[in-house]
């Protein structure tokens, strides 16, 4: 795995995902060297970067120039540039240009109207054996994501992470948690 600070980052670009995250989002989208993936809001290119390591292609799309500039230069320096390909688009747009994947990565959507017609998108391009994972904060994205992969059929499952990290004091250790996220994924 990638060290967190070993990306270029943004106070204006969320990301990268934290390492822990992005370890859990490889291990329940079991991405193999065979898998095409897309990711939705892409933001610093975190996840983008860590699948582009061990998938055949991933497809990272963001909205945000900026997103779209730091994810480019992460992969870069990370030397996966020849695995990714960049779109600078909304993930509704660009998921109608995109014929079939393996994973589906959603880290951003919008509304709730968006991430529900982005997972519709996204469900109807899986290949046989597709998974999907949504990372997210919000409440609500949770609960939508995970009525919408049971309307699906996609035996949704969830999990909660809350990571806290130790600095070494002069006295002893103090923890310090990072903001909890859910993931939640499926599988066709």
């Amino acid at each position: 795995m990638i060290k967190d600070e070993d990306f270029i980052s943004s106070q204006e670009v969320p990301g990268p995902s934290k390492e822990e995250i992005r370890c859990l989002v490889l291990c329940k989208s079991q991405v193999s060297a065979n898998d095409l993936v897309v990711d939705i809001g892409c933001g610093t290119g975190g996840i983008t970067t860590e699948m582009a390591k061990r998938a055949k292609k991933v497809i990272a799309i963001d909205k945000n120039s900026k997103a779209i500039d730091l994810t480019k230069q992460n992969i870069k320096k990370h030397n996966v540039d020849e695995k990714v390909d960049l779109i600078k688009n909304d993930g509704i747009s660009a998921l109608k240009s995109i014929e079939s994947m393996d994973i589906a990565i959603i880290g951003g959507s919008g509304s709730k109207d968006e991430l529900d017609e982005i997972l519709e998108l996204a469900i109807s391009k899986l290949n046989p054996n597709g998974r999907i994972v949504i990372t997210a904060i919000l409440i609500n994205t949770k609960l939508d994501a995970v009525e919408k992969l049971k309307q699906k059929n996609l035996n949704p499952e969830i999990i909660e992470v809350n990571v806290s990290r130790g600095h070494i004091l002069q006295r002893g250790i103090m923890m310090k948690a990072e903001n909890p996220i859910s993931i939640i994924y499926g599988k066709i």
